[in-house]
């Protein structure tokens, strides 16, 4: 009889306010280490998009955004502050839907989501307030925290940026990810036989979508203060994937 399979996921305490410009890998390997996780190559640690974007300064200060006419114009439509319309119009590629209390874009890292992924929650409001981007390059992001890791403690295990997004058709924001080095953010099946042998014709896993939901579970949407979840177990096949894989490509969507 085969053993139980097994996965497991710790967040360790995060006590750090991540300011721009901090060594986000170094923080990280120390809640590790106080936490008494070491980590492993084969292990996926899940970061919140906060905690990257803090680093990387993707802060921006409302005072010091000019609203555009369509700015403007949306903002009267949606109810929003035309400064922050302005931002979520700068980062997307396109406004899909706009009604009262939402945007709805297609970012330019190419995910439909609302407002552009921008959030002002657990963010420090100064100067009248101040808004969160997305990380710049988030597959980027991940990229070079797992080469500092590795620097840092001998274990280069994959690394996934996930956010909290909606879903079509579906209530409530779940755990997505936006950023993957050393996993990949699909899993083609299709070939692999069931139990009964027949191969599989469509099966494609959202792998990495999975991963952040799970991790999402432990991270928390509101005070918990755990932005680094360690997830150890997993038995999928290994290779080094993006986001993008995640995203069907424009010529695919059939509700656009």
């Amino acid at each position: 009889m085969a053993p139980p399979a097994t996965l497991t996921l710790n967040a360790p305490d995060f006590p750090h306010l991540v300011r721009p410009g901090d060594d986000l890998a170094a923080l990280i390997a120390g809640s590790l280490a106080a936490s008494g996780l070491i980590p492993r190559d084969d292990d996926i640690l899940v970061l919140a998009q906060k905690i990257v974007s803090k680093a990387e300064g993707r802060l921006v200060r409302l005072c010091d955004v000019t609203p555009s006419p369509r700015a403007v114009e949306l903002a009267e439509m949606t109810g929003k502050d035309a400064r922050l319309v302005e931002l979520v119009l700068s980062e997307s590629q396109s406004v899909v839907r706009a009604r009262r209390g939402v945007i709805i874009v297609r970012h330019r890292l190419g995910m439909v989501l609302a407002n552009a992924g921008i959030d002002q929650s657990n963010v420090t409001q100064e100067d009248g307030g101040t808004a969160l981007l997305l990380p710049a390059d988030p597959d980027a992001s991940c990229a070079a925290i797992r080469d500092r890791l590795a620097t840092l403690t001998g274990a280069a295990p994959a690394v996934m940026i996930v956010d909290s997004l909606g879903r079509a058709w579906r209530n409530g924001t779940i755990g997505t990810a936006i950023g993957i080095a050393g996993a990949p953010g699909l899993a083609d099946l299709r070939g692999r036989p069931d139990l009964f042998q027949r191969p599989l014709q469509t099966t494609e896993v959202g792998f990495a979508d999975e991963v952040a939901a799970a991790a999402s579970l432990l991270m928390g949407q509101a005070a918990e203060g755990r932005p680094v979840v360690l997830v150890r177990g997993v038995r999928l096949e290994r290779r080094d994937g993006n986001a993008g894989e995640l995203i069907r490509p424009l010529q695919l969507d059939m509700f656009q």
